[in-house]
């Protein structure tokens, strides 16, 4: 009985520390603020706190002179958003490519202020809330026409 309470005892604090390690992720390179902060090396706060002023993400990556690297890094998060959202079933791989193209085309004359408004009329999110939220700023996607998400 004591192995058993020992055994619980471990499970629970490494199930604690896999929960830490995933809210911890969440906050890092997987978000538009994670990938700002790697870049420029400022904290995660002190973008967001930028950000908030009215900066964009672009043009925070821009001032550092890192605007290339952060489409680039960018456009991998979304591609991978969209892959979860097929794999979820909340969208077909064709509406996934057409947005993904759609993301490039984009991309190429991003001017990082924030103009093109990426993913809004989709409803994909990857506006200003994508890196507010661990929880990704998917949004509610394609609006599929049940009424149980609307």
């Amino acid at each position: 009985m004591k192995n058993f309470k020992k055994l619980i005892a471990v499970a629970t604090i490494i199930g604690s520390l896999g929960v830490v390690g995933v809210a911890g992720a969440a906050t890092g390179a997987t978000t538009p603020a994670g990938i700002v902060s790697a870049l420029t090396g400022k904290s995660v706060e002190a973008v967001t706190a930028e950000r908030a002023t009215g900066s964009t993400y672009g043009t925070i990556a821009q001032e550092a002179g890192k605007l290339e690297e952060f489409k680039t890094e960018t456009l991998v998060l979304k591609k991978a958003m969209l892959d979860q959202r097929v794999k979820d079933g909340n969208m077909t791989q064709e509406q996934a490519d057409a947005m993904y193209k759609s993301l490039e085309t984009n991309q190429a004359t991003c001017d990082a202020t924030g103009s093109a408004k990426l993913g809004q009329k989709s409803g994909m999110g990857f506006g200003q809330g994508a890196g507010r939220h661990s929880g990704g700023g998917m949004g509610r996607g394609m609006n599929t026409g049940n009424s149980s998400t609307q």
